[in-house]
């Protein structure tokens, strides 16, 4: 080989050998090192951040005490139909084995299911609801719902692990929508308390555990959203709003605090979908724990009974009577027999205060009263005529059911008419106060529901039994500088005020 040759050859080999290098050298750069001839991997990319606080450890603890509640009906078994079922009567029965139609029927009748049959014949019980609840002790008394059990005859409740118990029924609030049930077992359960909803803020962590759907142990988180709302449920609406997701199902479950804590029982949704949608209702812890203590020790909850019927106070008719704030609670009628009647309250006080603390609304002085046990006293403040009177009243047993008082057919002859409120009025035929028989479209009196066959029993708490009555009192009320007029109107066997605005001329 020439000179020239080798030099070239031994340049190409350094050339080769120093492009290799610097290859490994490139690989190496991008996370692969070499071991003789295998390629290994480097560490993948982790980062060391702060890690947010989550709920698995609440979870943990207190899903146990979170169970799944099954109810079933007592099914009465169908009439028995001497004349057939509907197919036998028109000869369907003895058509052919093989026609068409004998299958289709066959079918439709439920011949082929004998559950089906045996469930039309003899009844017996049947699945008719599912939702949640939570142990309350560790020897098996649980919460739910009252509309969770309602009609049930017997109730199973599936707890965590998928172990199934009866349940008897302890007792139920259907004015709360809360009920207790009780396990026997020969074993313990975990269990979980209530918390202190008091000290629970707009914006504080909730977690609801429960069984949507029947799926069980389901478990989603949000906040409380809002305090106090009033939805429209009963008597003492005094909901948490919370926004963790709660659906069919979740109903009785529980609703838990960063502490492990129950803060309220999930009741309600607002959906106008069916699912959720972020707004969901609880029944605060406090309301709670006070109805199923009464319910374990005497089966029922006993409250304090007024015996009023009462609507809210508003602008006009505070303006009307004199008063400064439209609050309190306005007794439209005290009951017949009842505690108020006793004690002297009438139909157009105001009722502002129960033992010195202010009444805010009707719903204020409903759970008030409640709050009291049956005999307890309480000392009623009312505003009546302008100034405030203060009566001691004995509060009765709350009555399951008021009865309804009769309902009255006035006649209307001698109509007369009292143009500036709009109305044509008559005398009542039997009882007291005008009846109403014309509304003019537009007045103020049809613009506040008055209708054609209320009855008007007084204006300004002036009784009045003609049109010249109204007159009268409209005019002292003119007198006195007001601008509205306080009538009390009678429908059927309700009463209730109507602020009417009232002119001078």
């Amino acid at each position: 080989m020439k000179q020239t040759e080798k030099s070239a050859f031994g340049a190409r080999k350094h050339f080769l050998a120093t492009t290799a290098a610097v290859g490994l050298a490139a690989f190496a750069g991008f996370g692969i090192a070499t071991t003789g001839t295998v390629p290994v991997m480097a560490d993948a990319v982790r980062v060391d951040a702060p890690q947010a606080p989550g709920f698995a450890d609440v979870v943990e603890k207190v899903s146990p005490a979170v169970v799944s509640v099954r109810v079933k009906t007592e099914i009465q078994p169908a009439a028995n139909d001497s004349q057939g079922s509907l197919f036998d009567r028109f000869g369907f029965e003895n058509l052919p084995k093989d026609h068409p139609f004998k299958e289709f029927f066959r079918d439709f009748r439920g011949d082929r299911n004998e559950d089906f049959k045996n469930r039309r014949r003899f009844g017996g019980k049947r699945p008719t609801s599912q939702g949640s609840g939570f142990f309350i002790s560790d020897d098996g008394y649980l919460v739910t719902n009252n509309h969770v059990i309602q009609g049930g005859t017997a109730f199973t409740v599936v707890t965590d692990d998928g172990a199934e118990f009866d349940a008897t029924l302890v007792g139920s609030d259907s004015r709360t929508d809360l009920a207790v049930l009780k396990v026997k077992a020969s074993r313990t359960f975990t269990y979980v308390g209530f918390a202190d909803d008091a000290k629970a803020r707009i914006g504080d962590w909730v977690v609801a555990v429960g069984n949507p759907f029947g799926l069980g142990g389901t478990v989603t988180a949000g906040i409380i959203s809002q305090r106090g709302r009033d939805i429209g449920a009963g008597p003492y609406d005094d909901f948490l709003q919370i926004d963790a997701a709660v659906n069919r199902g979740n109903s009785g479950g529980p609703a838990f605090n960063l502490n492990g804590e129950v803060i309220g029982v999930n009741t309600a949704i607002f959906s106008p979908s069916g699912g959720n949608v972020g707004i969901a209702f609880a029944i605060p812890a406090s309301t709670a724990s006070d109805v199923v203590s009464e319910l374990i020790k005497d089966g029922a909850v006993e409250r304090g009974w007024l015996g009023v019927q009462i609507q809210p106070v508003n602008k006009d008719i505070a303006e009307s009577l004199g008063l400064e704030t439209s609050k309190g609670a306005l007794v439209s009628q005290p009951q017949e027999g009842s505690p108020a009647k006793k004690a002297g309250i009438l139909a157009g006080d105001v009722i502002t205060a129960v033992n010195g603390d202010p009444v805010a609304s009707p719903k204020d002085l409903a759970r008030r009263i409640a709050s009291f046990d049956p005999g307890s006293e309480a000392e009623i403040t009312v505003w009546r005529r302008g100034a405030a009177k203060t009566f001691n009243v004995t509060l009765g047993d709350l009555p399951r059911a008021v009865q309804k008082a009769g309902t009255e057919k006035p006649a209307a002859p001698q109509e007369s008419e009292l143009a500036v409120l709009g109305l044509t009025l008559a005398p009542v035929v039997s009882g007291d106060g005008v009846l109403v028989t014309q509304v003019e479209q537009g007045s103020e009196a049809d613009a506040r529901g008055i209708k054609a066959g209320d009855v008007i029993v007084s204006v300004n708490s002036e009784s009045v039994s003609d049109g010249k009555g109204i007159e009268t009192a409209v005019g002292a009320a003119q007198e006195a500088g007001r601008k509205a007029a306080l009538f009390q109107i009678r429908r059927d066997d309700t009463s209730r005020f109507v602020a009417l605005p009232i002119a001078r001329g």
